[in-house]
């Protein structure tokens, strides 16, 4: 795959807009340890960057059906690239309202590339090798998760946070002119048919994959809950339970390195029963808030939080590769927008819920009901028939 000109240019521009859209946050986060942002202004800006995330990206799946899906990728990138510096310029200025504004624009380009990304995949590489490359993007994912926050503090040593918001422009600038074009040639009709309709069409293909429903019923379900756990429990556990930041540390590191095993392994391997693997796969996150309710050495915490990252990559590599496979070409896009704006949309929420919850109800009640929630959501979606190749009966191979 790694040898093939097209593929290696999606490669970089997939990877660069991961890597742009991993860093804004950690930058913003080196700026209040600076003092040069406060924290409810960091939230603030964050706020919007998610709030323009979710507008752009069921519109982006429609436009990415509608017109080339290399276009789309490369306006909202550009779109992100010239972001950056607006959010450099309003923390130079002390302007937390122009870093908002500035942040919601970066959010629609990185929620506007996901699908189209996701539908150019499927224009590049043939199907017999989309795991293989589905793997190959992830893996390169999870290494910037793991060796970008020390890369980023070396930086911080030389640059100031300005510089490296400029940084961002210019990765985010990668992303957008790098990738290769696509085959996909928008139907004739398409540009006369209202948007509206454009968006309810990829809601019908959606229905017409009950696996697809299931599985990302599923996912949502875990995402709002396990990783909710990861963001608001584990780092009060680190703190109460083992009177230590090493706990909390060692379990991100341990569930990047997870990932990365799951992305490695999945390369390759090709299960019999697909679906129900990957759902398997999924419902192990449970561990993660499983380990932090009971009375568990922290090793075992870190273990879990290495089950709970194989099993992330193990459903997310073979989720993506089927809905490019079973999904009409011309409705992948909106299809796929549909997939980000619930799995990923949903998330902020579950985030902002576990906290009062856990006042309202104890950290054990929250973390074993998130654990339920984990094990249960795959296992229902595994009763739907097709769910147990990600495949609906009679549609394309």
């Amino acid at each position: 795959m790694l040898r093939e000109p097209r593929f290696v240019r999606l490669w970089i521009g997939t990877t660069a807009s991961g890597l742009a859209t991993w860093a804004l946050p950690f930058v913003l986060g080196l700026a209040v340890l600076d003092r040069e942002l406060s924290a409810v202004g960091l939230g603030i800006v964050l706020a919007a960057r998610t709030v323009g995330f979710l507008l752009a990206v069921p519109v982006a799946g429609v436009l990415a059906d509608r017109h080339s899906r290399r276009g789309v990728v490369l306006w909202s990138g550009l779109s992100a690239a010239v972001a950056a510096p607006g959010i450099a310029l309003g923390l130079a200025v002390s302007s937390v309202p122009l870093m908002a504004v500035a942040a919601a624009v970066a959010g629609a380009g990185q929620g506007a590339c996901r699908p189209a990304f996701q539908a150019l995949v499927a224009e590049v590489v043939d199907g017999e090798r989309r795991q293989q490359a589905n793997a190959a993007m992830s893996l390169a994912v999870r290494v910037i998760t793991l060796t970008a926050p020390a890369l980023t503090a070396l930086l911080a040593t030389v640059f100031d946070t300005r510089a490296l918001l400029i940084g961002i422009g210019l990765t985010w600038l990668c992303a957008a002119l790098i990738p290769p074009a696509g085959q996909y040639t928008p139907a004739a009709t398409g540009m006369k048919v209202p948007f509206i309709r454009q968006f309810t069409e990829g809601l019908q293909e959606a229905k017409r994959h009950p696996w697809f429903l299931a599985g990302l019923g599923a996912l949502t379900a875990v995402i709002a809950t396990g990783y909710s756990a990861t963001g608001v429990a584990l780092p009060l556990i680190s703190r109460d339970k083992y009177d230590t930041e090493v706990v909390l540390a060692a379990s991100l590191t341990a569930y990047t390195v997870g990932a990365l095993l799951g992305a490695l392994l999945i390369a390759r391997w090709r299960p019999r029963a697909q679906g129900w693997t990957a759902l398997a796969a999924l419902a192990c996150y449970g561990f993660a808030p499983l380990s932090l309710m009971l009375p568990v050495h922290p090793a075992v915490v870190v273990a879990a939080y290495v089950v709970a990252g194989l099993g992330i990559e193990l459903f997310n590599v073979p989720w993506f590769t089927a809905t490019q496979r079973e999904v009409e070409p011309d409705k992948l896009a909106r299809v796929s927008s549909l997939d980000f704006l619930f799995s990923y949309g949903l998330a902020p929420l579950g985030l902002a819920l576990i906290a009062p919850a856990i006042d309202a109800f104890g950290v054990t009640a929250v973390l074993g009901t998130c654990a339920a929630v984990c094990f249960l959501a795959p296992a229902l979606a595994a009763l739907v028939p097709s769910s147990k190749d990600f495949s609906r009966a009679g549609t394309r191979s």
